[in-house]
Protein backbone atom coordinates (compact mmCIF):
# COMPACT_ATOMS: atom_id res chain seq x y z
CA UNK A 1 0.00 0.00 0.00
CA UNK A 2 1.29 3.61 -1.04
CA UNK A 3 2.26 5.75 1.79
CA UNK A 4 0.03 8.89 2.49
CA UNK A 5 -2.34 8.41 0.10
CA UNK A 6 -4.78 7.00 2.34
CA UNK A 7 -7.02 8.17 4.59
CA UNK A 8 -6.98 7.55 8.18
CA UNK A 9 -9.02 4.49 9.03
CA UNK A 10 -10.46 4.95 12.76
CA UNK A 11 -11.16 1.06 14.21
CA UNK A 12 -13.93 2.49 17.15
CA UNK A 13 -15.18 4.98 15.06
CA UNK A 14 -18.82 6.77 16.65
CA UNK A 15 -22.08 6.06 14.86
CA UNK A 16 -24.64 8.15 16.49
CA UNK A 17 -28.53 7.81 15.21
CA UNK A 18 -31.56 10.09 15.36
CA UNK A 19 -33.22 7.57 17.74
CA UNK A 20 -30.53 7.84 20.19
CA UNK A 21 -28.81 4.26 19.11
CA UNK A 22 -25.03 4.84 19.33
CA UNK A 23 -22.50 2.22 18.45
CA UNK A 24 -18.88 1.69 16.97
CA UNK A 25 -17.89 0.71 13.85
CA UNK A 26 -14.54 0.86 11.72
CA UNK A 27 -14.83 4.17 9.26
CA UNK A 28 -11.99 6.93 7.82
CA UNK A 29 -14.52 9.17 9.96
CA UNK A 30 -14.13 9.40 13.89
CA UNK A 31 -17.59 10.13 14.14
CA UNK A 32 -21.01 9.77 12.03
CA UNK A 33 -24.47 11.16 12.77
CA UNK A 34 -27.04 9.00 10.79
CA UNK A 35 -31.24 9.31 10.54
CA UNK A 36 -31.67 5.76 10.44
CA UNK A 37 -30.17 2.73 11.64
CA UNK A 38 -31.03 -0.83 12.42
CA UNK A 39 -32.89 -0.54 15.41
CA UNK A 40 -35.37 2.04 13.64
CA UNK A 41 -34.90 1.11 10.69
CA UNK A 42 -38.87 -0.04 9.39
CA UNK A 43 -37.10 -2.97 7.32
CA UNK A 44 -35.71 -4.43 10.43
CA UNK A 45 -38.47 -3.55 12.81
CA UNK A 46 -41.55 -4.26 10.57
CA UNK A 47 -43.16 -1.10 12.10
CA UNK A 48 -44.15 1.89 9.06
CA UNK A 49 -42.15 5.07 10.18
CA UNK A 50 -42.35 8.09 7.63
CA UNK A 51 -38.96 10.11 7.64
CA UNK A 52 -39.25 13.31 5.50
CA UNK A 53 -37.00 16.10 6.71
CA UNK A 54 -37.96 18.28 4.17
CA UNK A 55 -41.61 17.90 5.63
CA UNK A 56 -42.56 16.90 2.35
CA UNK A 57 -45.51 14.33 3.75
CA UNK A 58 -46.95 17.24 6.01
CA UNK A 59 -46.74 19.58 3.10
CA UNK A 60 -49.00 17.23 0.43
CA UNK A 61 -51.67 16.49 3.94
CA UNK A 62 -52.04 20.01 3.86
CA UNK A 63 -52.52 21.03 0.24
CA UNK A 64 -54.85 18.15 0.24
CA UNK A 65 -56.83 19.19 3.15
CA UNK A 66 -57.23 22.84 1.97
CA UNK A 67 -58.25 21.13 -1.92
CA UNK A 68 -61.20 19.19 0.08
CA UNK A 69 -62.53 22.68 1.67
CA UNK A 70 -61.92 24.44 -1.37
CA UNK A 71 -63.92 21.88 -3.62
CA UNK A 72 -67.91 22.23 -2.65
CA UNK A 73 -67.22 25.96 -3.39
CA UNK A 74 -66.35 25.32 -6.74
CA UNK A 75 -67.68 24.92 -10.15
CA UNK A 76 -66.21 22.32 -12.37
CA UNK A 77 -67.21 21.50 -16.15
CA UNK A 78 -69.44 18.89 -15.17
CA UNK A 79 -71.54 20.98 -12.48
CA UNK A 80 -71.95 23.41 -14.81
CA UNK A 81 -73.44 21.52 -17.94
CA UNK A 82 -75.82 19.45 -15.32
CA UNK A 83 -76.75 22.60 -14.00
CA UNK A 84 -77.58 24.41 -17.56
CA UNK A 85 -79.43 20.72 -18.75
CA UNK A 86 -81.77 21.47 -15.19
CA UNK A 87 -82.57 25.29 -16.39
CA UNK A 88 -83.12 23.60 -20.20
CA UNK A 89 -85.47 21.34 -18.84
CA UNK A 90 -87.79 23.30 -17.00
CA UNK A 91 -88.03 25.58 -20.16
CA UNK A 92 -91.32 26.08 -21.88
CA UNK A 93 -91.16 24.05 -24.86
CA UNK A 94 -93.18 24.79 -28.40
CA UNK A 95 -94.14 22.60 -30.66
CA UNK A 96 -95.48 23.17 -33.81
CA UNK A 97 -97.83 21.21 -35.25
CA UNK A 98 -100.25 21.66 -38.88
CA UNK A 99 -101.37 24.83 -38.54
CA UNK A 100 -101.64 25.30 -34.69
CA UNK A 101 -98.92 26.38 -31.85
CA UNK A 102 -99.21 24.66 -29.01
CA UNK A 103 -96.77 25.44 -25.54
CA UNK A 104 -95.87 22.59 -23.32
CA UNK A 105 -94.16 23.33 -20.13
CA UNK A 106 -91.96 20.31 -19.29
CA UNK A 107 -91.26 19.50 -15.97
CA UNK A 108 -88.45 16.59 -16.36
CA UNK A 109 -86.24 15.45 -13.35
Amino acid sequence: MKKDIHPKYHEKAKISCACGNSFTLGSTLPEIKVELCSACHPFYTGKQKLVDTARRVEKFQAKMEAKKRIAPTRKGKKLKRAAQAKKRAKKEVTVKADTKVIKKKTDKK
